[in-house]
C-alpha cells in the first residue's frame, strides 16, 4: 500500500474486522489492541491538530514579527534619511551663517579701517594745528620778548638820558639857584 493513499483513522481501526482462521489470534487480545491503537491514534490526531493550530499561531506570529521588522527597517531607513537630511540642512545653514558672518566681519573691518583712517587724518591735522599753534605762539612770545627788550632798552636809554639830563638839569637847577 502507498502512504499517500492509505489514511488510517481511529474509526478505521475500530471498524476493522479480521477473518477467523484456524489457530488465529486471540480475539480478546486483538480487540483490546485495536482499542489501544484507536485511542493512541485519537490522541496523536488531537496532538497533531493542536500542533497544527500552534504552527498556524506561530506562523501568524512570525508574519506579525516580519511585518514589525519590515516596519522597523522602514522606520530605521526613514530615520537615517531624516538624519542625513537634517545633517545636510545643518551644514548648509552653518555655511550660510559662516558666509554671512564673514561678510559682516568684512563690513565691520572696512568700517573700522575707515574710522581709523579718519581718526589718523584728524590726529595728523590736530598735530599740524598744534605745531602751527606752537610756532605762532613762539613767534608771538619772541615778538613780545622783542618788544619787552625794546621797552627795556628804551627804558634804560631814557633812564640813562634822564641820568644824563638829570646831571644837566641838576647843574641847571644848581646854577639857577646860584
Amino acid at each position: 500500500m502507498n502512504d499517500e493513499i492509505f489514511h488510517l483513522t481511529p474509526h478505521d481501526v475500530r471498524a476493522q474486522e479480521f477473518g477467523r482462521g484456524f489457530r488465529g489470534y486471540a480475539p480478546v487480545e486483538v480487540e483490546e489492541f485495536r482499542g489501544r491503537v484507536a485511542e493512541e491514534l485519537d490522541r496523536l490526531l488531537r496532538e497533531r491538530a493542536q500542533l497544527e493550530e500552534r504552527i498556524r499561531g506561530l506562523q501568524e506570529q512570525l508574519r506579525s514579527f516580519r511585518e514589525r521588522e519590515k516596519a522597523m527597517n522602514d522606520a530605521l531607513v526613514a530615520a537615517q534619511q531624516l538624519r542625513a537630511d537634517a545633517k545636510a540642512q545643518s551644514e548648509r545653514e552653518a555655511e550660510a551663517a559662516l558666509r554671512e558672518a564673514k561678510t559682516e566681519a568684512m563690513r565691520v573691518l572696512a568700517r573700522a579701517e575707515e574710522q581709523e583712517r579718519v581718526i589718523r587724518e584728524r590726529f595728523e591735522a590736530a598735530q599740524r594745528q598744534f605745531a602751527t599753534y606752537l610756532a605762532n605762539f613762539r613767534a608771538l612770545l619772541e615778538r613780545q620778548l622783542g618788544e619787552v627788550e625794546g621797552l627795556q632798552a628804551s627804558a634804560q636809554a631814557r633812564a640813562q638820558l634822564q641820568v644824563e639830563r638829570g646831571d644837566s638839569q641838576t647843574e641847571l637847577v644848581l646854577k639857577r639857584k646860584v
